[in-house]
């Protein structure tokens, strides 16, 4: 589990693909400081295991789920992402709870700056639309922010001068694909609620 609080932004120095899956080499120096082999580290917001952890530089393998449901699957050598490690019990929940599981992926439709925030508006895949709500938690790039409106295709997040400038938030062009991951209490309810309010001849696919 993670907390959407960013600690550093690495630096992807490899990418090696394979068949129906790809192995990345990742630059961060402080995740990996006490890194061992098996231990998880959101990279943009997927839960990646560590296989090989050597000076300031760790190793994950990618598996096909992955690559179809991240941007992992454009992830080139000099790529910025965001990295976080698994948060410890007994810590402060500094976001939201964040499992690195992404529900889908999303564009940066456009950036509206102002003197102390910066607004970003993105659009999103059919069907994750349902599980936003304002002032609700969004995971973008595995950066936990809070929605500010959203509509039946996109969504917008407003981010304070600190988070643009630590994460890859900062540097995102128009047209850029970001990984999204929703509150995973919305994806609970709707589950939960789907026999209640289904018809009774949906209810056998349940």
């Amino acid at each position: 589990m993670f907390t959407g609080i960013v600690e550093e932004r690495g630096e992807i120095l490899a990418v090696e693909h394979l068949p129906d899956a790809a192995r990345i080499t990742i630059k961060g120096p402080l995740v990996t400081s006490d890194a061992k082999h098996g231990d998880s580290i959101a990279v943009n917001g997927v839960c990646l295991t560590v296989i090989e952890n050597n000076d300031g530089a760790f190793t994950a393998d990618v598996m096909h789920e992955t690559l179809v449901r991240s941007s992992l699957d454009k992830a080139h050598e000099g790529d910025p992402v965001n990295l976080e490690r698994a948060a410890a019990v007994g810590q402060r929940l500094g976001g939201h709870i964040v499992q690195g599981h992404v529900d889908g992926t999303g564009v940066l439709l456009s950036r509206e700056p102002s003197e102390h925030w910066t607004i970003l508006r993105f659009g999103l895949q059919h069907g994750l639309s349902r599980y936003l709500v304002e002032k609700g938690s969004i995971t973008i790039d595995g950066v936990s922010l809070t929605v500010v409106s959203v509509g039946a295709e996109e969504f917008s997040v407003s981010l304070i001068p600190a988070t643009l400038e630590l994460t890859t938030l900062g540097v995102i062009r128009v047209g850029d694909q970001v990984n999204l991951e929703v509150d995973v209490v919305a994806k609970y309810v709707e589950r939960l609620t789907q026999a209640h309010l289904a018809k009774p001849s949906e209810l056998k696919g349940l």
